[in-house]
């Protein structure tokens, strides 16, 4: 659980506020001021009692008949979700993965920048990647000092995963994104978010194969 300002936000309940937040701020484009529970919750696949709950724990009200201010309940998520800093990060394996990792992340983000990556391979060490100087992976306490860096993202094939997640972890970083097809273990203070594309795609695979009509939630 993750507390703030003595809120208890759950990693689902995070998920949806991500979610509300895009889908807000598209319905703002739109010209719309105001939004009720049972319209973003069709939008983001929730019910209108689920997002009169998360929206009511984060300290945010609006009025049976008139829903809710879309602006102001955009704003009050990014309060929550947005860090005070920007938050640095480190690039944990520059292959054809990583390198998505970079070019996705480039210029998205005001409140994350991907400020060092680093790699094994003497054809990358050294080289600046998508405006990213690529250091070798020996170097990461160094820099993660130097740099005051937050996260890592690891991008590396499986069986170094573990070996890299624990380098981080004594680097002093605090969280990492695991893309690797593999379970890490890490120190409980360091919270691990796994990407696994291939059980994505089988979750894919899988609705559409059965015909599922079930409405998505479009980044």
């Amino acid at each position: 659980m993750i507390v703030e300002a003595r809120l208890m936000v759950s990693p689902r309940m995070l998920e949806r506020l991500s979610a509300y937040r895009r889908l807000l701020a598209k319905w703002i484009a739109e010209k719309r001021e105001r939004i009720y529970s049972h319209e973003l919750g069709a939008l983001a696949g929730a019910t209108p009692a689920q997002v009169r709950r998360d929206v009511m724990t984060i300290g945010f009200t609006g009025s049976p008949a008139r829903g809710y201010d879309a602006t102001g309940l955009l704003q009050r998520i990014g309060e929550l979700l947005d860090p005070q800093e920007p938050v640095r990060v480190a690039l944990l394996g520059v292959g054809f993965l990583g390198r998505a990792v970079l070019d996705y992340f480039s210029g998205r983000s005001p409140n994350y920048a991907i400020v060092a990556a680093f790699d094994v391979s003497s054809e990358k060490v050294g080289r600046v990647i998508h405006g990213v100087r690529c250091y070798h992976i020996e170097e990461l306490d160094e820099q993660a000092r130097e740099q005051a860096i937050d996260l890592g993202v690891i991008a590396v094939p499986a069986p170094v995963a573990q070996s890299v997640a624990e380098r981080a972890c004594r680097a002093g970083l605090r969280g990492l994104l695991n893309f690797a097809p593999a379970k890490l273990h890490v120190p409980p203070e360091v919270h691990v978010e796994n990407v696994d594309l291939a059980v994505s795609l089988e979750k894919v695979a899988f609705f559409a194969r059965h015909g599922s009509r079930r409405r998505e939630v479009q980044s």
